[in-house]
């Protein structure tokens, strides 16, 4: 099929038109995840696909082809991924969309409670280094930490010894957010060495978000010559088998609009949440040269240098 796939590209470069998409198409293998499909993902997901052509002729001489979707929360990750899927499966090209979202270490309950664990901890010990803690200070804390109220920048206009407290707990944050610690990078890698070496049949890891919702299933990549990969981490250079890494690029404000309107989790208008969306996009806009192909939210294929000057523009 690799032959045949690469033959299949070659041809679909010179003039690639894209078909209708119906309704309810597969939209990767995390459990209970899905979004409605609209236009504007799928005009970013055309911009891509057009990009994202020759570079995939080029990877298929090789052998099989991973591409990533990476992009913070609310950018399209999950939408453009099926749709890249479904327009090579479309053309006769084997695809298929993995999430990597089933690849924490832990379940989402359970990692929240992880990096707040991590934020908190390494906050005190700042405030310890900075010579700040007080008997006062910690009763403070704790009512803030009740509150859910220790994160957010507006409390530490009053309250000076709560700046050592953040900056100290944000530093601690972002050493575990999208690491090794947080993500099993390793299972992942392995996944995608196995598709490339042609072994027809994998055992996927899938993980919901209950304490009995992990468990694998095996899929059949006789057929699959391209398997798209659907993750935020998707760029972060910390695992190797990527051929094709996309970025599509939102700002801040567009990340924190889309959650808050997709209402997946509960508390995604908290403080907290808001830092952590934060480091990702820091992490995010750190590895953006490393992508291949950059996609902004109103569908412009953008290069590095024109990624770069909208990054440093939001800031």
């Amino acid at each position: 099929m690799t032959k045949e796939a690469r033959e299949i590209i070659k041809k679909a470069q010179a003039g690639w038109q894209p078909p209708e998409v119906p309704e309810n198409i597969p939209q990767g293998d995390m459990p209970g995840d899905g979004v409605w499909i609209g236009p504007q993902s799928i005009e970013k997901a055309q911009t891509a696909f057009r990009a994202l052509l020759p570079l995939l002729g080029e990877a298929l001489e090789d052998g099989k082809a991973v591409v990533s979707v990476s992009g913070g929360s609310g950018a399209g990750k999950t939408c453009v991924a099926a749709l890249l899927t479904y327009y090579l499966n479309q053309l006769g090209v084997g695809a298929y969309t993995l999430s990597g979202d089933n690849y924490p270490r832990r379940i989402p309950e359970q990692n929240d409670g992880e990096r707040m664990r991590i934020f908190r901890l390494g906050g005190i010990r700042g405030m310890l280094e900075a010579g700040c803690y007080t008997p006062q200070a910690a009763e403070e804390l704790c009512a803030l930490q009740k509150s859910g109220l220790d994160p957010d920048p507006r409390e530490a206009e009053v309250r000076p010894w709560l700046k050592a407290y953040q900056e100290a707990g944000r530093k601690a944050l972002s050493g575990y957010l999208g690491t090794a610690l947080e993500q099993e990078y390793e299972e992942l890698e392995k996944v995608l060495a196995q598709f490339k070496a042609g072994k027809e049949k994998l055992w996927l890891k899938r993980m919901g978000r209950g304490d009995t919702d992990i468990w694998y299933e095996e899929k059949d990549f006789s057929a699959v010559s391209v398997l798209v990969l659907e993750w935020t981490h998707g760029n972060s250079g910390l695992f190797a088998g990527v051929d094709v890494p996309v970025l599509l690029y939102n700002t801040p404000e567009e990340t924190r609009a889309y959650r808050l309107a997709r209402g997946r989790d509960a508390n995604a208008d908290t403080p907290f949440i808001t830092m952590v969306l934060e480091l990702e996009q820091e992490k995010l806009e750190a590895r953006a040269g490393a992508a291949k192909v950059i996609v902004s939210k109103s569908a412009e294929l953008l290069t590095f240098e024109e990624c770069k000057a909208r990054m440093e523009a939001g800031r």
